[in-house]
């Protein structure tokens, strides 16, 4: 699963706005298009529009910074996609311009900041290939061809986790379930809900997404007694693996980060952090990454044991390596 972020996106743009030539305008196209538009319109101080705008000869305000004629007719305009993956979205939008009969004496290039292998071909211009399957931060909770096929998590994902004071594994914790607002509504139906919540809080839990519009595949629940019982157990983690394992999903959406590298390790598929905003695979600097986080957390926890221990483990080495 190959992913980007919002921050990638500006990445991207910004190593590719310097080889792009001179342009008068930019236009995005709706909606995806207007956020890629709108960065790479900053980055090279040129006025922006979106397509309908263009056709009509309106581009959007464009500040203090712009020191042009921003309603001077444009000579060279870039109509610009956030990705190209069969080029339907590009097709119609060059269908459009060629319709418009613009003067003679515009320019009009056709890009994408991501395009598939096969779209390489449908634009003039882009930034990066991204193969298939990709999914983008900007519509990873809504992609129709992503979350029908994903296992997500509940609290921390389509909302918030509940303090420790309403969860209490009783009256708190049931009020927590029936009136806590979604962060997230999906507008496609969820694969697979996979939830450390217990199972006894089923029915309060299927009113809430019932009540808020959230549509699901199936909702699997940790079948334990009580919380007492979940937290000696701790194994959050191995029990979404094993869903996510048995299922014939794509993405996990976990909320965690640990427990997110725990269920990627457990499976070798890819999951994304909400934590972290990061898809991970089980590739080398995902391998590094984990150890690191390790590391870290046990220096956090215990910073002079963790140097003491680092210190024997360096002389360790050293006597073992010595001539």
């Amino acid at each position: 699963m190959n992913y980007r972020s919002v921050a990638d996106l500006n990445d991207d743009i910004k190593r590719w706005a310097p080889t792009l030539p001179e342009l008068d305008l930019v236009v995005g196209v709706p909606r995806s298009g207007l956020l890629a538009g709108t960065i790479l319109a900053l980055h090279r101080n040129v006025p922006l529009a979106d397509l309908d705008g263009f056709l009509e000869s309106r581009a959007f305000a464009t500040g203090e910074r712009f020191e042009g004629d921003a309603d001077a007719q444009p000579e060279r305009v870039l109509v610009l996609d956030d990705s190209v993956l069969t080029g339907s979205a590009m097709t119609a939008a060059r269908e459009r311009v060629t319709a418009a009969s613009l003067p003679e004496d515009v320019e009009v290039l056709f890009g994408a900041v991501y395009v598939s292998p096969e779209g390489r071909d449908l634009v003039d211009t882009y930034a990066d290939v991204v193969r298939f399957p990709r999914v983008f931060e900007w519509n990873l909770m809504h992609h129709p061809g992503v979350v029908p096929k994903s296992c997500f998590d509940l609290d921390g994902v389509l909302c918030r986790d509940p303090t420790p004071r309403e969860n209490d594994d009783g009256e708190r914790y049931r009020e927590f379930i029936a009136t806590v607002d979604p962060l997230v509504v999906p507008s496609k139906p969820i694969g697979w809900i996979v939830t450390a919540r217990l199972e006894k809080y089923r029915a309060e839990t299927e009113a809430w997404l019932a009540r808020h519009g959230i549509e699901y595949g199936e909702l699997v629940m940790l079948d334990l007694p009580d919380k007492e019982t979940r937290l000696r157990q701790g194994n959050h983690g191995e029990f979404k693996a094993r869903v996510y394992g048995e299922v014939d999903a794509a993405l996990f959406v976990e909320s965690d980060h640990e427990q997110a590298m725990e269920i990627a390790q457990l499976t070798d598929r890819p999951v994304y952090s909400v934590e972290y905003n990061q898809v991970i695979r089980q590739d080398r600097l995902t391998v590094a990454r984990r150890e690191s986080q390790h590391h870290l957390r046990r220096f956090r926890a215990n910073p002079l044991g963790f140097v003491r221990r680092a210190s024997a483990y360096l002389v360790s080495q050293a006597g073992r390596l010595a001539p």
